[in-house]
């Protein structure tokens, strides 16, 4: 109905321009027309009787419309003059002057310029005041649309989403199955006095296919589905996002069944009563009026309401009770496999070569989601065009792999010679004491090519996802981090600010060991507590349930677990001396080294050298 208004309203406007133009125009060939396609002079009345007694009129023919006398002279010139109004001939001619001349009396035809002269200011003073009046009219429908629900209808006629199209993260289509075959049959569920949930949350990092899950269920169900944004609903005037919500959920109830998603809802979905905005904040009278609508569904309407978040914590707890968010689908990292099925789908119109492995790409890339992997192709196929390839080959995936997760090449950053030796033996420490301790994993890729804000890089892949984390690996972790701080200090007697990220990195992970994980002598105790208002940025506010005496213990904690693996990491570095300068020397004259080639510097390549823990 909006468009059919906004259209009519478009067509009212463009009537009026031009009617408006032509009536212009009109005036303008009314009053300048006659003069523009003849050259007519104007005279003076004595002029005129001075031309009849000269008798220099043509024909002595004169023509006289109105108080207009018209004639033209013997040399062809044409002139006009005006007499008095109401004066005739007689006033100003003798008789004699009268008779010699032919006089040609015509009809005023100026009328249709008189009614021009008097109607287009009456017309131009209605058209102003029509214009005025729709542009009024305009406004106020913009003002009481104000408060009407800006959701998205997807559109059935165009390509729709299923879940065949969604690879990967097969545990959770399955808890959406259910949703998909109640919007198709609801009456074999209400005979069974069953109820589906009435809002499903789906969480998840950003990245991993949720609102893309979403479209797939309206896909499958093939109902009306609704999409809006949960920013969407709040504005600066108090009392617009609770209206925009009563209307969503009032044109859903119109199409039901059918599915209203909202996208990142933790925009209006915070824990209320934090004292932010007080209690008439805009932000929180429409979660209320979320909470009413959910909670005042009538019986037999079939609505769903579907939500999207990666931030579950923050949400209030009234808005997860059963009733309303009452079914969670955890929508997760893809693992190795799902990984695979979503290359496979994201190279369906990308031309490929042969011999791409699309499973080793795969366990290449741990932690990437979704996106990642399809930004992944996108690359691959952007550096293959780049290099005028008609194909993507396995080397642009793997290119690309690096450019993602390492960041881009930075071959402009020129290194002195001293600077490329430090990187050198730097990277290779953390390679060699990862490839000697058991619970690190593998080495990838020694480089010392500069990417983003590193100088060199040492890239560990996993050989399997691993979701729990023992005190070796962590222990094994902090050497290997080490090793590059060790390494410049064992062969160059000072250490340089490459390796300051790595002590970061050290340091927060011996602090969590002992203040989250409980792998200290304090025992199993979690230090600390998070609170999950944010107030700032992105960060959590931590919460001291500790003592003073508490956090030294700690402190000395996290340096005894620092100590030890810095002990560790030079002992292994000392005894490998030899080796460490073979392949850094190497490194210094190929800037990259991999696997394969890291592992020939070793006689054993399958299994790895127990190192001595004390």
């Amino acid at each position: 109905m909006a468009k059919k208004r906004k259209k009519k309203q478009s067509k009212f406007s463009n009537f009026i321009s031009i009617l408006f133009i032509a009536l212009l125009i009109s005036g303008i060939f009314v009053f300048y027309g006659e003069g523009s396609l003849t050259t007519v002079d104007q005279v003076t009345l004595s002029d005129f009787e001075q031309h009849v007694n000269e008798e220099i009129i043509k024909d002595d023919k004169i023509t006289i419309s109105g108080d207009k006398i018209s004639y033209e002279l013997e040399d062809g010139r044409k002139v006009f003059t005006y007499k008095e109004a109401g004066s005739t001939l007689n006033d100003f001619l003798s008789a004699k002057q009268r008779n010699d001349l032919d006089v040609n009396v015509q009809p005023d035809n100026n009328f249709m310029g008189d009614l021009l002269v008097s109607v287009i200011p009456v017309l131009f003073i209605v058209l102003f005041f029509l214009f005025m009046f729709r542009s009024a009219q305009s406004s106020n429908n913009q003002a009481f649309s104000f408060g009407k629900s800006t959701a998205k209808m997807h559109d059935k006629t165009k390509e729709k989403t299923t879940f065949d199209d969604v690879a990967g993260g097969e545990e959770s289509k399955e808890e959406l199955v259910e949703v998909v075959d109640f919007l198709k049959y609801p009456a074999k569920y209400s005979k069974m006095g069953a109820k589906i949930p009435r809002g499903i949350l789906l969480v998840g990092p950003p990245g991993t296919g949720k609102t893309l899950l979403a479209r797939a269920v309206a896909g499958e169900a093939d109902v009306p589905f609704f999409s809006i944004s949960g920013s969407e609903f709040v504005e600066m005037f108090v009392g617009v996002g609770a209206s925009r919500v009563r209307d969503l959920f009032k044109k859903a109830k119109r199409n039901g069944p059918c599915i209203i998603f909202i996208d990142e809802i933790d925009a209006v979905g915070r824990q209320r009563g934090t004292g932010m905005g007080g209690g008439h904040d805009e932000r929180e009278q429409t979660l209320n009026q979320i909470l009413t609508e959910m909670d005042g569904f009538e019986k037999g309407d079939n609505v769903i309401v579907m939500a999207a978040t990666n931030r579950p914590d923050v949400l209030d707890p009234a808005l997860l009770r059963p009733g309303r968010f009452d079914r969670r689908v955890i929508v997760d990292k893809p693992d190795i496999a799902d990984r695979a099925s979503i290359l496979d789908v994201h190279v369906k119109n990308k031309p490929l070569a042969d011999g791409v492995d699309l499973k080793k790409i795969a366990r290449q890339t741990p932690g990437f989601t979704g996106a990642d992997l399809e930004n992944l192709l996108n690359e691959s196929a952007i550096l293959a065009a780049r290099q005028n390839k008609k194909k993507i080959t396995q080397k642009h995936i793997e290119m690309s792999v690096e450019k993602v997760a390492l960041g881009p090449e930075k071959k402009s950053r020129i290194l002195s010679d001293k600077e490329k030796k430090i990187t050198a033996y730097h990277e290779v420490g953390h390679a060699l004491v990862g490839h000697m301790l058991p619970q690190c994993d593998p080495v990838h890729k020694v480089s010392i090519i500069s990417r983003g804000q590193a100088l060199g890089v040492t890239w560990y892949l996993p050989e399997e996802d691993v979701h729990l984390y023992s005190k070796e690996k962590f222990e094994n972790e902090l050497c290997s981090l080490l090793g590059g701080y060790v390494a410049e200090e064992v062969f160059f007697g000072q250490v340089t600010t490459g390796a300051s990220s790595d002590l970061q990195r050290a340091s927060n992970m011996a602090r969590q060991m002992v203040t989250q994980y409980g792998m200290s002598d304090l025992g199993p105790v979690a230090f600390g507590e998070k609170d999950h208002e944010v107030f700032i940025g992105r960060d959590l506010a931590h919460k001291r349930n500790y003592s003073e005496a508490t956090a030294a213990a700690i402190d000395e904690r996290v340096q005894e677990f620092i100590d030890k693996a810095y002990k560790q990491t030079k002992k292994l570095i000392t005894d490998n001396k030899a080796k460490m300068k073979e392949i850094s020397e190497d490194l210094l004259k190929k800037e990259n080294i991999d696997r394969e080639e890291f592992l020939a510097y070793f006689k054993t390549k399958k299994t790895k050298k127990k190192a001595n823990s004390k």
